[in-house]
């Protein structure tokens, strides 16, 4: 390909330009860049979800493998806090449509509650 350079004085000259690249020279840029991309952390294994309706978590028990990002959110009209028994985890007061998250990294089984309301319990069994 060719450009048109212009200079003050002088007639019009023809010099190579470069081309552009091309979707497919772009594709393969980019699959070269998730191949050499950081893959010292596993992918998630799974994210799952538990409501928070009608003063409940629903499932009230989850299992899930181990990697897993579970997601509370509230459907409630009153706020409520997800908190772990041994402290492993707890969420700022979650109003209606706010969300928590937190990745189950080790095996075992986790009881929550809401600190608000102590008669909403739930589990989380982690394999």
């Amino acid at each position: 390909m060719f450009a048109l350079q212009i200079t003050r004085g002088q007639q019009p000259q023809r010099v190579p330009h470069a081309p552009r690249p091309g979707r497919p020279l772009l594709a393969a840029a980019a699959f070269v860049a998730l191949l050499v991309a950081d893959v010292s952390q596993p992918a998630s294994a799974d994210e799952k979800t538990i409501d928070i309706s009608n003063f409940s978590f629903v499932p009230a028990q989850l299992t899930v493998p181990v990697g897993t990002t579970v997601t509370w959110v509230n459907k409630d009209e009153e706020p409520h806090v997800v908190a772990e028994s041994d402290t492993l985890f707890k969420s700022h007061a979650l109003d209606t449509g706010d969300k928590f998250s937190f990745t189950f990294t080790t095996p075992g089984s986790f009881k929550y509650f809401c600190t608000i309301h102590a008669h909403m319990v739930g589990m989380i069994v982690v394999q």
